[in-house]
C-alpha cells in the first residue's frame, strides 16, 4: 500500500524529505563531534591530562549508546514478532488494568489501528511493541545524558569549593617559607584537636551524631585542613614542607572524574533492577529517591568522623613534638579501602540522575498526570531529594571526599607533577630492558596513575622522588 493509517514506506517517499532528514541528522552529528574535538584540544592546551582523558571516556560512552541505539533499532522487528500469553502480558504492570481499559475507550480508533497489525494469534499479545521500544529507546538515551550532565555539575561545583582552600595553602606555605621549617600554627592545630570535645564527645554515639550534623556547616575548616595536610606531607614528603599539597588534590579529583564519568556494567543492571521494580502500588521509585539520600548521609557522617579520629589521636599524642600530628592509616575506613568511598560516590550519583532522568522521561512521553507519575504527593518529595542530594554532594561530601581519603596509608601518583610523572615513566621504559633485576624494581613506579602507591616503607632517597614541587 502507497499509503494509509500506518503512513508511506521509503519508496514512496519524497527524496527531498529523506535528504533533509538526513542532512539534519549528519548536520547535529558532525557539529557534536566537532564541538567535543575542539574541547579536547582545549584541554590539552591547558596541560589538563586528565580532563582530556574524560573528555575520552565520555567518547566511548557516547559509542556504547550509539551501539544500543543500533541494537534496539536492528532487533524491534524480531523483538515486536515475538508473542506472549495474555496472562503474562497482564502481571507486573506500571500502571493497573482500569487506567489501560480507560485509554482503550478514549482511543480506540489509534488501538484498533495497533490491532490490526496485530501478527500475534487470539489470546496473544507482542512480547514489546515498537511504541513501547521506541520509548525505551529514548529514556536510555535521556539516562545517560542526565548522568552525564549531573557528574559534570557536581565537579565543576564541588571544584569551585575546593578552589577556596588555595587561600590557604598559600598562606601556609607563606609562613613555612619565613620560618623555613615546616609550620603549622599552634593555634589551627589546638583547635583540630579540640573537635573531639569534651568528655561526653568521647561516646561513639555521641561522635557519629556529631560527625553527621557536621557535614551540614563547615565541613571542612582551615584547621582540617592545616592539620591534615601536614600529616600528609610529614608522612609522604618530609624532605619538601613546601610541597604544593591543594594542587595535588585538584590532580587527583580530575583522576577520579574519569572514573565516574561513565556508567559501569554493574550500574546497568541496577537500571534492569529499577525497571522492573516499577509495578503498580509498590511506590518504588518514591522508596528509591530516599537511597542516594542515606546513602550520601552515611559516607559524609563517616568523613566527618575520620576526621574526628584522626583529631582525637592526635590530641592523645600531643606530647609528642617531634611526632606527625596525624597518623594516616587505612583502618580508619570501610574494609580498610578509602577508594570504595568514590564507588559509593558513583552510585549515588547515578542513582540521582536516573530518578530525575525518568521523572523528566514520563512527563514528557505520557504527561504530568500519568499513572507512572503517582501524584503531586510523590512527585515533590522525590524533586526536592534528588536537589538535596546534588547540593549536599556538591558542597559538602565531594570536598570532604578529596581530602579525608588521602589520609590513608597508601597515595596515588597524582603526587608527582605531570612532568615528573612522565619523566619518570619514561626512565622506568629505557630502563625495563637493561636486567631482570632492574625491572623488578620498575614495576611499583610504572603503575597506572590512579593505583595507590605505599612508601611508609620506602627509603629516604625514594621518599623524595614524591616532592617534585620544591621551591
Amino acid at each position: 500500500m502507497a499509503g494509509g493509517e500506518s503512513g508511506r514506506s521509503f519508496e514512496y517517499t519524497p527524496t527531498w524529505v529523506v535528504a533533509l532528514v538526513c542532512f539534519v541528522i549528519v548536520f547535529i552529528s558532525v557539529f557534536a563531534e566537532r564541538a567535543l574535538h575542539k574541547l579536547g584540544r582545549c584541554f590539552k592546551h591547558k596541560n589538563q591530562e586528565a580532563l582530556f582523558e574524560a573528555l575520552q571516556k565520555l567518547k566511548e560512552e557516547l559509542m556504547l549508546l550509539g551501539f544500543i541505539s543500533l541494537l534496539l533499532t536492528v532487533f524491534q522487528g524480531l523483538i515486536s514478532n515475538i508473542c506472549i500469553p495474555n496472562r503474562l502480558a497482564n502481571i507486573m504492570l506500571p500502571c493497573k488494568m482500569e487506567t489501560l481499559q480507560h485509554l482503550t475507550a478514549n482511543n480506540g480508533r489509534r488501538l484498533l489501528a495497533e490491532v490490526v497489525l496485530d501478527k500475534c494469534s487470539e489470546g496473544h499479545v507482542p512480547f514489546l511493541s515498537l511504541e513501547a521500544l521506541h520509548q525505551l529507546h529514548i529514556f536510555i538515551f535521556v539516562l545517560a545524558v542526565v548522568y552525564v550532565v549531573f557528574c559534570a555539575s557536581t565537579m565543576v561545583l564541588g571544584g569551585l569549593k575546593i578552589r577556596e582552600w588555595r587561600h590557604w595553602e598559600r598562606s601556609i606555605r607563606n609562613e613555612a617559607s619565613r620560618h623555613h621549617r615546616v609550620h603549622a600554627p599552634h593555634l589551627h592545630l589546638q583547635e583540630f584537636m579540640g573537635r573531639t570535645g569534651r568528655y561526653w564527645r568521647k561516646f561513639r554515639v555521641v561522635s557519629w551524631m556529631a560527625a553527621f550534623f557536621k557535614q551540614f556547616y563547615g565541613s571542612v575548616t582551615r584547621s582540617d585542613y592545616t592539620a591534615l595536610r601536614l600529616g600528609f606531607i610529614r608522612e609522604h614528603c618530609p624532605s619538601n614542607p613546601n610541597y604544593d599539597f591543594y594542587k595535588y588534590l585538584m590532580r587527583t579529583l580530575e583522576q577520579d572524574f574519569k572514573k565516574i564519568i561513565g556508567i559501569s556494567w554493574y550500574l546497568w543492571m541496577f537500571v534492569v533492577i529499577f525497571l522492573l521494580m516499577n509495578i503498580a502500588g509498590w511506590h518504588a521509585y518514591f522508596w528509591m529517591s530516599f537511597l542516594p539520600l542515606i546513602l550520601l548521609l552515611i559516607v559524609g557522617a563517616k568523613l566527618e568522623h575520620i576526621i574526628t579520629q584522626l583529631a582525637k589521636d592526635a590530641a592523645e599524642r600531643s606530647g609528642d613534638v617531634e611526632g606527625i600530628p596525624v597518623r594516616l592509616s587505612d583502618e580508619l575506613f570501610w574494609f580498610h579501602r578509602p577508594t570504595l568511598v568514590l564507588y559509593l560516590i558513583h552510585f549515588i550519583l547515578f542513582q540521582n540522575s536516573f530518578e530525575i532522568a525518568f521523572f523528566f522521561w514520563i512527563w514528557t512521553t505520557y504527561g504530568f498526570k500519568s499513572c507512572i507519575m503517582e501524584g503531586l504527593d510523590f512527585v515533590i518529595p522525590r524533586l526536592v531529594i534528588g536537589v538535596i542530594v546534588q547540593v549536599l554532594c556538591s558542597y559538602s561530601t565531594l570536598p570532604l571526599y578529596a581530602l579525608v581519603t588521602q589520609m590513608g596509608s597508601m597515595f596515588k601518583q597524582t603526587v608527582f607533577d605531570e612532568f615528573t610523572h612522565d619523566l619518570i615513566l619514561t626512565w622506568a621504559k629505557d630502563r625495563k630492558f637493561a636486567s631482570s633485576e632492574a625491572n623488578e624494581s620498575m614495576s611499583k613506579l610504572t603503575t597506572e596513575p590512579t593505583n595507590p602507591v605505599c612508601l611508609s616503607q620506602q627509603p629516604v632517597s625514594e621518599i623524595e622522588l614524591s616532592c617534585p614541587n620544591k621551591s
